[in-house]
């Protein structure tokens, strides 16, 4: 029953992320602080986001590169995630918007950070208390990953309403993989619904809309 608790109040508090779903500023970006988690990504799962691990597996100065420590570090790792995600997604052959971002998320799980003990170590520091802010920024930077990889370029209102759309499926879809990751056609259902469910609610609204209008033309 704890571990139930634990799943939803971690659900709760990403979902609410995805209400910072914006232009969120990146972090310092280099080769080396690329080659350092890259370095230490590839541990990360069963040594965990240290800097002392950091400094075993890419130098003993290489914590320099991160003052921040572990957070910093996670930062980067996501953020250069989000990249390689990007790259990836250039040869999708896909017409359908809504079928690329399917497809992004699934190369995101899958490909892209398939180490589920990493991603959950990381994220470990990322809710430790003080890093909330660090954690919108990162769910946000993904969120609009994800949509720069599908080739999404809304802009104004439908942007932001996208992206707070998107991060809420996100965070449900992601710790849906933490838990279940090994069965990638179950992950893909649990994608499917979540993404089904808000094709549904838009249809509603606009079905709700199309009602309405000719009310307000009678009453003016």
């Amino acid at each position: 029953m704890n571990g139930i608790w634990a799943v939803a109040g971690l659900a709760g508090r990403l979902a609410g992320c995805a209400l910072a779903c914006g232009v969120a500023a990146r972090p310092e970006r280099s080769l080396a602080r690329d080659e350092a988690v890259c370095r230490l990504g590839a541990v990360a799962g069963e040594r965990g986001w240290g800097v002392d691990v950091l400094r075993e597996v890419a130098g003993p100065d290489a914590d320099l590169l991160f003052p921040g420590g572990s957070a910093e570090l996670v930062e980067a790792w996501f953020d250069l995630s989000d990249r390689i995600m990007i790259d990836a997604a250039r040869g999708l052959d896909e017409p359908r918007l809504g079928r690329r971002v399917r497809a992004v998320i699934l190369l995101r799980l899958g490909a892209v950070t398939p180490d589920r003990d990493a991603v959950r170590r990381a994220l470990a520091v990322l809710l430790a208390p003080g890093h909330a802010g660090l954690l919108a920024r990162v769910m946000a930077r993904t969120v609009d990953a994800i949509w720069e990889a599908a080739g999404d370029h809304a802009t104004g209102i439908t942007r932001q309403t996208k992206r707070m759309s998107l991060g809420t499926i996100y965070a449900q879809v992601l710790l849906f993989w933490l838990a279940r990751g090994e069965d990638s056609a179950a992950v893909a259902a649990f994608l499917d619904r979540r993404l089904a469910g808000v094709v549904r609610l838009g249809r509603a609204k606009q079905a709700l809309l199309a009602r309405l209008r000719p009310g307000r033309a009678q009453a003016a």
